[in-house]
């Protein structure tokens, strides 16, 4: 009797309002454990501990102050450790299996007794902030081995297909043990810039048939690539991965010359059949050869640990900016007088940038904003 009045029932939808409720379900509450210290963080990181790996990161990831100021904590005394791995960032077209490629790739370097670390960054929604992080479900071999780690994170709208701490995860993990860390991107952009930043070896997958190859891709992520991989070769598809790959390595002929002194080769391979993965590992590995006899390698490092650091106070200026009480006290001013027609966003910009600055009232209030 009960079942049938239960089911009588309408019934009301997962998640009536993702805007408030930030999840796809609202009853979900996450249980954190707040017992452990930083130097327990630290300890089971350096140990390999996986699932203080993981609670590390989301710490780092977190938007709570009180998390972030653990989470650098656990960051700058993990430092020491970091640096040695060899860091890929793959990226390619929508389906062009990107997962796939690093899921093969991935088992060759477990039989070769490497650890294997995988950041898979997933898009976000740009109405609810969600991501399906469903990557772990497409490497499952990775996924259970003690030798890998797969770490799921959303973009979170940041530019360049990557989430806004991958650097920080990635130094983690090579705190960790991880010798070889693999960035899988959300795809390809012209902000793709921010992978390349952060790696020491850029992978760019592609396919054939796809249409006009050379048009398929923008210039600029083909001049940053240190190889190109047609992926998805298989036997029924073999001349037309061919083809593909004499049209790039045409193309390819025509860029300038590297600044690390390294022709981009270009070949043939799929993650299905398993074939071309141990001649692409053998390229990364003459690359790091290469680059570290010139110095390139470091000096490539310590541009980007600048970079990082330029980026952080872009980061940190943009986030003062939106929590300063002036500002959120006349943002939504401002905002409306724009939507309105009556301010133009340079003027209104301007006013919200000069407030933090003013020390008394906001006596802009008489100016004729329509000026």
């Amino acid at each position: 009797m009960s079942d049938s009045k239960e089911s009588s029932k309408p019934s009301k939808p997962v998640n009536k309002d993702p805007e408030k409720t930030g999840s796809v379900n609202p009853n979900y509450r996450r249980v954190e454990n707040t017992t452990r210290s930083v130097d327990e963080y630290i300890d089971g990181i350096q140990n390999g501990n996986k699932t203080l790996l993981s609670r590390a990161i989301t710490l780092i990831e977190s938007n709570n102050p009180d998390h972030q100021k653990a989470g650098e904590e656990i960051l700058e005394a993990c430092l020491p450790a970091s640096g040695r791995s060899v860091r890929v960032g793959v990226t390619g077209v929508p389906g062009v299996g990107k997962s796939t490629f690093i899921e093969s790739m991935g088992r060759l370097l477990l039989e070769q007794k490497r650890k294997l670390a995988v950041l898979a960054i997933d898009p976000s929604s740009s109405r609810t902030k969600g991501s399906i992080l469903g990557d772990k479900t497409r490497m499952q071999t990775l996924s259970i081995h003690d030798h890998a780690f797969i770490r799921p994170s959303p973009a979170s709208g940041t530019l360049g297909g990557v989430a806004r701490k991958t650097r920080e995860t990635m130094l983690l993990c090579e705190a960790a043990g991880y010798d070889t860390i693999f960035i899988e991107t959300v795809g390809v952009g012209q902000s793709e810039t921010a992978v390349h930043s952060m790696v020491d070896f850029f992978l760019l997958l592609m396919l054939a048939g796809a249409g006009d190859e050379l048009q398929g891709i923008k210039r600029g992520i083909m001049e940053m690539a240190d190889l190109i991989a047609i992926n998805k070769s298989e036997k029924e598809n073999i001349k037309a991965a061919e083809r593909a790959k004499r049209e790039y390595e045409n193309a390819l002929a025509l860029m300038p010359e590297t600044s690390s002194g390294w022709e981009t080769p270009v070949h043939t391979c799929s993650a299905i059949e398993k074939t071309g993965l141990d001649i692409i590992w053998k390229e990364i590995e003459h690359y790091l050869d290469q680059t570290k006899k010139s110095s390139y390698f470091k000096q490539r490092r310590q541009e980007q640990l600048s970079q990082w650091m330029n980026e952080t106070i872009d980061q940190e200026l943009k986030s003062r900016f939106y929590h300063h009480p002036a500002i959120k006290a006349k943002f939504q001013h401002y905002e409306k007088k724009v939507r309105q027609g009556n301010m133009s966003p340079f003027r209104a910009a301007s006013r919200l940038l000069a407030l933090p600055e003013k020390r008394t009232g906001f006596h802009d209030e008489e100016v004729d904003d329509r000026k």
